[in-house]
């Protein structure tokens, strides 16, 4: 009995030693996220589209800011000439004019942030879609981002798709920007 369990122990080691392993060589790719934001023709769009309107914002509050230092400058050549009672009720009010200048200028920066960030938020969601069906498409089991916040630390250049992303990513921008110039120019052709 002995014998017949200790041969059925070395059969079993035999076959466990002669069984290869199998190994899937798993399909990975990487994207360059930094570069992607950088060079994403609607991610160009959007930065540009908020710079511009913190232009208009910050033109119409710097009006304001002029106005204010003219007064500032009236007061320090008026203070003397029209008495103490005068000079306090009168850099009270510049005093708080000031503070309320100071919190419209702080409200216009949490405004463009606020906007700019539900717009980079739903930009970034659509990203991760296209990459997403993008990876299913290619068959990749795996597609890590690098760039600002490094998932990768090392990968060969050859599993670089950042290119690939990037023109899936403005073909489809552009194609999407035709689609709604089309229904405008319909409109203008019925008038």
């Amino acid at each position: 009995m002995k014998k017949t369990v200790l041969l059925f122990a070395l059969a079993i080691s035999i076959i466990s030693c002669n069984k290869t392993t199998e190994t899937k060589e798993f399909k990975t790719a990487y994207i360059d996220t930094s570069k992607l934001m950088e060079e994403s023709t609607e991610a160009k769009d959007i930065e540009v589209k908020y710079k511009d309107k913190s232009k208009v914002m910050g033109s119409q509050l710097e009006v304001e800011v002029n106005r204010f230092k003219s007064e500032a400058a009236n007061f320090q050549k008026n203070a003397q000439a029209n008495g103490q009672v005068w000079a306090q009720q009168k850099g009270a009010e510049l005093q708080q004019r000031e503070q309320e200048l100071s919190y419209a200028q702080q409200a216009m920066l949490r405004q463009l942030q606020e906007e700019s960030g539900v717009e980079m938020d739903s930009l970034v969601k659509n990203y991760r879609k296209v990459i997403k069906d993008y990876g299913k498409e290619k068959g990749y089991d795996y597609i890590y981002g690098t760039g600002d916040v490094a998932s990768v630390l090392y990968a060969k250049d050859s599993y670089d798709v950042t290119k690939e992303i990037i023109k899936l990513i403005n073909d489809k921008y552009k194609s999407s920007d035709k689609k709604e110039e089309k229904p405008e120019s319909k409109k203008e052709e019925k008038k």
